[in-house]
Formats: C-alpha cells, structure tokens, sequence
C-alpha cells in the first residue's frame, strides 16, 4: 500500500474527485476547504437562476451518475447537493475539514515533504499538495469612481445577500455577461425597475433546457439497465457534438464561424422585435472571441416593460444611483454587479512556497504557466487542478478534471514504482509545452487583435485556455514522461 500522505486543497469538484481518486489509489489524504461546505463555486454562487451551462447528463462525474436531476441543465442548489451527495457516497467526510482553508504550503528541499498550515493555525506534512483552487472563485469589483458611496444595498453575484428584498425595488445591475443573463430574469420578477449597463454586447445561443418530470424517469428506470446505456450513449453524443463541432467557433473555421454566428443572431432576432434594442445587442467582435452565452430568458427578460438596457459608459456611483457620461443619473434602492472574477492575475488564496523560497505568485508574475497545467517548475510534488491553459469554451470542465486527477495518480505511482522521494516539471519541459501551445491559440479566434477577454494577459498571451479538443487533452496526459521531470530519490 502506498504510505504518501497528500493534502488536497479545496472541496469542490475538483478537490472532490481527487479526494475520491487518491482514496481508490490508497493513499492517505487531507481535504481541505475554506468554507462551511462542499462545492467550491456551486456553494459560493447562489444568486437567483444561478446554473450550469453544460448539460448535466456530461456535467457530472462520469464515475458518479446521479439521478436527482430535474432538468436538462443542472441548476445552482442541485449540483451543490450533488457535491454532498458524492461526499457522502464515497465516505470522505472523516478526510474533510470544513471552514479550514489552507494559508500556506511551504516545500522543505531537505525532508522533502510539504508543510501546509491552515487558517486555524494548524500544520499538516504532506508528500504532495494537490491545489484545487479554481479559476473562478475570486469576485472582481470595477474601479469605478465612488463605488463606496452608494447608499442602498450592494452585492456582488458572487457573494449574493438573500437578506436583502427586491420586491418592488429600483435595481441596477451592472455586467451582461454570464452571471447576468442568469440573474436578470430572475430579479425583473420581483423588481419594479431593473437597469442592465452593458459594457458591451455578448453573443447569446439558446438554451433549449426543459424540465426532466418525475414520471419521465419512472418510465426510463422500468428497465433500468437500458435507461443506463441510454444515458452513456447521450452523454457520448453531448461531448462528441461539444468536442467536434462547438469546438470550431473556437477554432475558428469557416463552417463554425459561419453557424454559431447565424445561430446567435437568428435567437436575437426571434427574441427581440425592436431594432434599435437589437442593434445595441450585436457584438462588435467575432463570435466565440468571449465565453459563448447559452440563455433562453435573458432577451425577453430586456423586452419587459419594467427593464432598461443602458450602454452608456458608466461615469461614477453616487449615493443616489449611478451617472453615466451623458450626465443622466439613474436612482436605484439596489446595486448588482455581475463583473466576474479576476483570472489571470491568479492570486490564490494559499501563499504556495516551492524551491529556494520562490512564491507561487512570483513565478506566475508574468502570467501563469504549467507543465500540461497540472505541474509547475520549482515546485516539486504540487499538482494543480485546473490550471493554466485548461479552460474551457466548448466543453465540460469536470472532463479536464477527471483527466488532471488520472494524471496525478499515475505521477505518485511512478513515484513509487521508481522510488523517487520528488519530482518537478524541467523547466525545458515546461517551457516547450508553453511554446507550443501559444503556438496553437494563435490560429484560435482568442487570438484575434480585436478579441479582449478575460483569457488573456494584457500583452495578448492566453493563459487560461486550453488550444484544442478535450479528448486532445486526454491523449497528452495520458502517461507520465519521467523524461519531462526532475527526480530526487
């Protein structure tokens, strides 16, 4: 049996699965995480119409089907639950610490072990720290003048108050992207006026979600066996449509920038009637150069009568509302900011440690880079679960999960197998890798002079996607090239 101990550094999907993984392999492990429950971004966002945009039958662990879903896409509460429930299933909670995030993890060179020391105060030593951490956990606030001086109720869609009540309140909500088109349906039911300034325009496909009735699933478990096979032959389907053919808006070919582009502009059409509105709702980029937004209820939400759409560049936050360039104030009881996350700053909220002192952050100042974006330089035995290079546009990311864990179990197999103590990317290694994938997102559409978005570093390099298929990913992590690491007996 294997005796390294491995602590795991947040429970969501991700931390969830290692946890689940590394119990298989036999190794002893630590979870970690800073909240007060499982879920990781699923427990933090909890704003109204808060859901998944892939569909869960792929969204879900491949090795943990659960049949507790009601509709096509998973919703916010249900994947927590979900979360829970394989926590549950696989026995983790006597591993799990709660409200008892990791505040460091420091790499001794001489023991050759980890020291990781929670925000109790506690120390734990580890052969290996598995950082799952995420991409998306940390809210991002504009820097807009007076932000601080607005004197109703503020809130981030990251960090939603459900003691606050909108109804029959003036709300401005201040995004259209992702978190927005969830959000803004929801709160223009109970709002008396609800203003969305939009920076600029997103591309939106349908949803197409529908709800999955109880006696629908009744039928299919008449023969169970065959509403399994079903189910794996659908979820083939949904990832081989995902990897081959969503994937080409992002490729940009011909054919997908032709489709995606028809697609999103017929549903804008179908949805909204009125031209001067429609013309204020066309991107002005190429599709696919931002996250492709997937909504059924966003347009008709801005067609309400109680909805104001507003693209004039906000100005400042007054105690009274928000006035924009035009001199107009817009008085609101509530302000909403659907902003995002800061990504490729990556500051984690684990000061990691590795080689001759170097920070996490230091060697990431330039823009985050890691060896198949599991493994870093300089910081021997510390797997990283979506990591640099390996979001996603097209696909689902608990696939590039699943992937990343095989990846780090194989890595402390061979470990044992050879009788290595520590092993690290070569910088060569890690350096090639890089090159080449660049390389790769140049002839993607995130390349485009004219695509900005959160994928990428002001110098223009992208860091946060991954270039290709998912099953592409799959090939290369596949196995474990000693060749690429340095290894210390």
């Amino acid at each position: 049996m294997p005796d390294k101990h491995v602590v795991v550094i947040g429970a969501g999907l991700g931390g969830l699965t290692a946890a689940i993984k590394l119990q298989e392999a036999g190794y002893g492990f630590t979870l970690l995480e800073q909240g007060d429950r499982v879920g990781g971004t699923w427990a933090a966002n909890t704003y109204p119409g808060c859901a998944c945009d892939v569909q869960v039958a792929l969204y879900q662990l491949s090795f943990a089907q659960s049949m507790h879903w009601t509709r096509l896409y998973p919703q916010q509460a249900e994947i927590q639950a979900y979360a829970e429930e394989v926590t549950d299933r696989f026995q983790l909670r006597p591993h799990l610490h709660l409200n008892e995030g990791a505040k460091s993890a420091v790499w001794n060179s001489d023991t050759k072990k980890w020291t990781v020391t929670t925000v109790k105060g506690r120390t734990i030593e580890a052969d290996a720290v598995i950082g799952a951490l995420g991409q998306l956990n940390r809210p991002f606030w504009p820097d807009i003048p007076g932000l601080d001086t607005f004197a109703g109720a503020k809130m981030h869609s990251a960090g939603w108050d459900h003691s606050v009540d909108f109804k029959g309140k003036r709300v401005g909500v201040i995004g259209s992207a992702a978190s927005a088109v969830q959000l803004i349906p929801q709160v223009a039911m109970e709002a008396a006026n609800v203003g969305v300034f939009q920076r600029s325009a997103n591309w939106v496909v349908p949803r197409n979600d529908r709800e999955i009735p109880p006696e629908e699933l009744a039928l299919m478990f008449t023969v169970p066996e065959k509403a399994m096979e079903f189910a794996e032959i659908n979820r083939k389907i949904i990832y081989e449509n995902a990897d081959y053919f969503f994937w080409q808006a992002f490729q940009w070919t011909p054919e997908g920038r032709a489709f995606f582009t028809r697609q999103a502009t017929e549903h804008l059409n179908a949805q909204v009637p009125d031209e001067e509105l429609r013309k204020k709702l066309t991107p002005d980029y190429p599709v696919g150069c931002r996250r492709i937004l997937i909504a059924d209820d966003f347009y008709p939400a801005l067609m309400r009568d109680n909805v104001d759409l507003i693209t004039d560049g906000i100005a400042e936050i007054v105690p009274e509302g928000i006035r924009t360039k035009d001199g107009t104030l817009h008085e609101y009881d509530i302000l909403v900011f659907a902003t995002g996350f800061e990504t490729t700053g990556w500051h984690w909220s684990v000061d990691v440690v590795g080689q001759d002192g170097v920070t996490i952050e230091e060697a990431w100042e330039e823009g985050p880079e890691a060896y198949l974006g599991i493994t870093v330089a300089d910081f021997p035995n510390f797997f990283v679960l979506y990591g640099p290079n390996t979001n996603l546009g097209h696909n689902s990311i608990t696939f590039m999960l699943e992937r990343q864990v095989e990846y780090t179990i194989k890595a402390l197999a061979k470990m044992d197998e050879s009788g290595v103590t520590a092993m690290a990317p070569k910088r060569a290694a890690q350096d090639r890798f890089n090159k080449d994938i660049q390389t790769r997102l140049g002839t993607t559409v995130w390349a485009d002079p004219a695509c900005n978005s959160w994928y990428k570093t002001d110098d223009g390099r992208i860091t946060q996607n991954w270039a290709d298929h998912t099953r592409a990913y799959a090939d290369a992590v596949a196995e474990v090239d000693l060749k690429d690491y340095e290894l210390v007996k």
